[in-house]
């Protein structure tokens, strides 16, 4: 438990869900439209946790960032759903797949 105190940790927020990150950290995120190698940046910080404390945002923390770069695109899991309708024996089976972008976080600016 002191251990994950010690460490530099944030809350992000982006495509409406968020995420706990630290540094080195790859996550997937919903597609950010940038090209495979570039850095982004997510100014959206909800919380910010340091070895010196802790900084929660009203709702975001003031003059904190989070930078990473994107690794590649990538596909998600596939979900597949059925229609069915009994009184017509009808069956339809589709499936979807997401993709996202995998991001490595590089620097938590707090």
């Amino acid at each position: 438990m002191s251990e994950q105190n010690a460490t530099k940790y944030a809350i992000i927020k982006t495509g409406g869900k968020q995420y706990r990150v630290a540094e080195n950290d790859v996550i997937d995120v919903e597609l950010l439209g940038v090209e495979d190698g570039d850095s982004v940046e997510f100014p959206e910080v909800l919380f910010v946790s340091t070895p010196q404390g802790a900084r929660v945002g009203s709702p975001v923390v003031a003059n904190a960032t989070v930078k990473g770069t994107v690794i590649k695109e990538v596909p998600g899991e596939k979900i597949t759903s059925i229609k069915y309708k009994r009184s017509h024996n009808q069956y339809r089976k589709f499936g979807h797949r997401q993709h996202y972008s995998r991001v490595k976080i590089t620097a938590i600016g707090a």
